[in-house]
């Protein structure tokens, strides 16, 4: 994490079974996803940035850091709790006193959010919530 601070994140099955996956490749280095330079400093963002280059995403289309922006806006659009979101994705409490003051972590709540999250990726992704549109008859 920035900061050194230590983050907590929960992870749906989904995730899960990703990185039992990808133990198999990398599993050997302290690092899931390491640099191609050193394997004991963390893959940079330019490196996942370059990647969607390459599928052919522009800058103004997607960016790395624009997951977490679309994650943060769809699920506000679910309706989840601001709060629940903004500790998932690591952001700073603004209100210094409720800084100060609140340490909860909340994770059984940010729990279920991520699997409700990896559940709607993989419906989008099989297009399971998609309703055929049929082109109505004419009569000519």
């Amino acid at each position: 994490m920035k900061m050194g601070e230590a983050h907590i994140v929960p992870l749906a099955s989904q995730a899960v079974a990703i990185l039992t996956e990808l133990h198999a490749l990398t599993g050997h280095g302290t690092l899931l996803f390491p640099s191609l330079r050193s394997r004991e400093r963390p893959m940079s963002e330019n490196t996942l940035n370059a990647a969607l280059r390459r599928l052919g995403y522009t800058t103004e289309q997607m960016t790395a850091h624009g997951f977490r922006a679309m994650a943060s806006t769809l699920l506000n659009e679910q309706g989840w709790h601001p709060d629940l979101i903004e500790l998932q994705l690591a952001h700073a409490e603004r209100n210094k006193v409720r800084a100060a003051y609140n340490r909860a972590i909340r994770l059984p709540e940010r729990r279920k959010m991520m699997q409700a999250w990896a559940n709607y990726l993989d419906a989008l992704r099989t297009g399971a919530n998609v309703v055929p549109l049929r082109r109505p008859a004419t009569g000519h």
